[in-house]
């Protein structure tokens, strides 16, 4: 059977160049002089080190009996300050997925240090894993000081059709100059989509005939080679609060449309819903792993499904699954049989959260799987379905008129709380009888942290009393999950220790275990106040409060900001002077708004019997904001740290 010849045409780009630029060229191992006398550069003064060159081209070959993509990469970096230099080991991602792995077949890395070259010794390139990211190939650059360059080249095997990536322009350092070149053989269709703000340079494109030949004794395809260059690629610089940063940086993506086998048989990578949702329902893994309400109903305890109440039912078996598993750490299916995944009480992401679904409907309840992308590994398209592009999994539970997102797979998450690296904008619902559908992903609305402090003077100059907070939602899960990694006694060491004049101590923590309930914290606290001449200088939020900087301090923002959940904070306190002071000054009563009351901050100081009451609440109702909401923003924090932290009470003896 001969291949078909198909060829697909970029969605921005037609068989033609842009004449008007011209590319540029490196050769591996033999810098410019000019590379070498650059001290710094001049379209980013602050950089630590600039990337001089940089190219990717990737293409098929015919490995032994197999097809593979093949992904050569060539990168020239010149290094100014090494101290602030990041680079001088290099992870190189390498995708494994059931027993097959990617590999670094070829490289070549170096040193420059002007004359001197120093390569990359043998045992300086190893295989390794990084966290976040799983299985690497990592170089390790020896020499590097201030001036030098450092070179590396590498081919990487790749048996995943589907992973062709694309190329990131755009990165930590800047670019001078970066390139990216594919060749496509025409029996493999991809879509192309162009990320980010800077434009490109250059761009051609033209088929070369004949150029590939799967086997020996079949037809030669053709093939479409591209080329895509930008220059002078500003520097990505990672913003507080938002999401990743694979969203916005200069980048060329490629999502797979099918592939046509030696035998002429295809491999469609679905791109309608429809398609996918028929490959769910039927396929031996999701639709398969959903069908085992049977075996579920068995395992459940006659105490869970005999409850009456919806509600304390779905509680209920969240609990059970949850406490019966152990989150392997992992965010694919090794595809283990859910009920093989139950009996060893261990699983990844899908393995707990089908069990889930599962038990949930064993005991009677509208259950559905929700596939999509953690915060950290950007957002999905909305135009049609890449299945690579989602990373995770939760259930979506429906009671009446009320939904709920779970996630089993922390143990101290409460019902309805799903881990905040699942808060990414929206999923989708697989509904096999209608179809599936986007949902936003709602998060959890209480978040609260709440503190009353009780204190009063002391024949010794010092302020004392006790200090009762409790938090909810996701504030009271980051707490629980801090001690969970620390033990209880390391996170009570840090909560004690001692500020400039404020000493902590009798540090207790309540409802522990019980995650359904606020975490509430109790302790004594101890305060020596500032003393000038006879004036007594009180700050009186003393105790730790949820937010403590103002994150927002740049000039200007480039990227929206998504807190990921709402919150308020609200602290009271009650100051008892004691017939020892009285009052000079107090801080003025205000407050601050933000538009369309999307955020409110209040502070009120009353005197009245010797006593002072201050009541504090920040409660911030939006919790994703679009870049030119920032300078409100900025306004917003900065105002509500200035009340926190800098306005005092200042009191005179009597």
């Amino acid at each position: 059977m001969f291949l078909r010849p198909i060829i697909l045409f970029t969605l921005f780009l037609s068989l033609h160049s842009i004449h008007s630029q011209e590319r540029q060229t490196s050769e591996f191992g033999e810098p410019s002089e000019s590379d070498f006398t650059l001290k710094v550069y001049e379209k980013d003064t602050t950089a630590a080190a600039v990337v001089l060159f940089d190219q990717g081209y990737y293409e098929f070959e015919t490995v032994g009996d197999y097809i593979r993509l093949i992904k050569n990469v060539y990168r020239k970096v010149k290094i100014f300050d090494s101290k602030r230099f990041d680079g001088g080991a290099v992870d190189i991602p390498l995708l494994v997925s059931n027993g097959n792995s990617e590999k670094v077949t070829g490289y070549n890395a170096l040193t420059h240090n002007g004359p001197l070259k120093t390569y990359v010794a043998s045992d300086a390139i190893f295989v390794t894993s990084a966290p976040h990211i799983g299985k690497v190939c990592r170089i390790v650059f020896p020499n590097v000081k201030n001036g030098s360059i450092i070179e590396y080249t590498y081919r990487l095997e790749s048996p995943f059709f589907f992973n062709f990536d694309g190329w990131e322009f755009q990165g930590e350092l800047p670019k001078i100059y970066s390139e990216f070149i594919s060749k496509i053989a025409g029996n493999f269709r991809y879509k192309s989509v162009m990320y980010g703000k800077h434009p490109l340079y250059f761009q051609s494109s033209e088929i070369e005939h004949g150029c590939f030949r799967p086997a020996e004794h079949y037809s030669v395809a053709d093939c479409v080679t591209s080329v895509y260059a930008m220059t002078d690629v500003p520097a990505f610089h990672k913003e507080d609060y938002m999401l990743s940063s694979s969203n916005y940086i200069s980048r060329i993506d490629f999502e797979p449309i099918e592939f046509v086998g030696h035998f002429g048989g295809t491999t469609k990578f679905s791109n309608k819903w429809e398609d996918v949702d028929k490959l769910f329902k039927k396929g031996d893994y999701v639709g398969k792993q959903l069908n085992k309400t049977g075996y579920f109903k068995r395992r459940l305890p006659d105490s869970i499904l005999s409850k009456t109440v919806n509600l304390e039912r779905a509680k209920a078996v969240y609990s059970f699954i949850q406490n019966h598993y152990t989150w392997d750490g992992t965010y694919y299916s090794s595809e283990t049989e859910v009920k093989d995944a139950f009996d060893q009480r261990k699983g990844s992401i899908p393995e707990i959260n089908l069990s889930l679904i599962n038990a949930l409907e064993a005991a009677g309840l509208d259950a559905k799987l929700m596939l999509l992308s953690t915060r950290q590994n950007g957002l999905p398209t909305e135009l049609y379905p890449v299945m690579t592009k989602f990373n995770y999994s939760i259930a979506v539970l429906k009671i009446a008129d009320q939904t709920f997102l779970l996630d089993a797979t922390n143990k101290q998450a409460p019902f309805g709380v799903i881990p905040f690296r699942a808060l990414n904008v929206q999923g989708r619902v697989m509904n096999f009888k209608n179809g599936s559908y986007w949902m936003p992903i709602e998060p959890f609305k209480q978040n609260i942290h709440y503190a009353n402090a009780q204190i009063a003077a002391g024949a010794d100059g010092n302020f004392s009393g006790k200090v009762n907070q409790a938090s909810y939602g996701y504030i009271g899960l980051e707490k629980r999950s801090a001690i969970e990694e620390e033990t209880l006694e390391a996170y009570i060491k840090s909560e004690e220790k001692e500020k400039a004049g404020i000493e902590i101590d009798n540090y207790q923590v309540e409802d522990l275990s019980e995650i359904e309930k606020p975490f509430k914290e109790n302790y004594s606290i101890s305060i020596e106040p500032e003393t000038v001449g006879d004036k007594v200088i009180l700050y009186p939020f003393f105790n730790k409060t949820y937010i403590s900087e103002n994150p927002f301090t740049m000039k200007e923002r480039s990227y929206p900001m998504g807190f990921g959940f709402p919150f308020t904070n609200t602290y009271l306190i009650s100051i008892d002077l004691g017939k020892m002071y009285e009052i000079e000054q107090l801080p003025k009563s205000r407050s601050i708004k933000l538009p369309r009351e999307d955020g409110e901050c209040t502070v009120t100081y009353v005197s009245e019997d010797g006593k002072i009451n201050i009541r504090f609440n920040m409660k911030l109702a939006a919790y994703r904001f679009p870049p030119d909401a920032y300078q409100s923003i900025k306004e917003f924090f900065g105002t509500m740290i200035t009340m926190l932290k800098e306005e005092s009470i200042i009191l005179k003896k009597i």
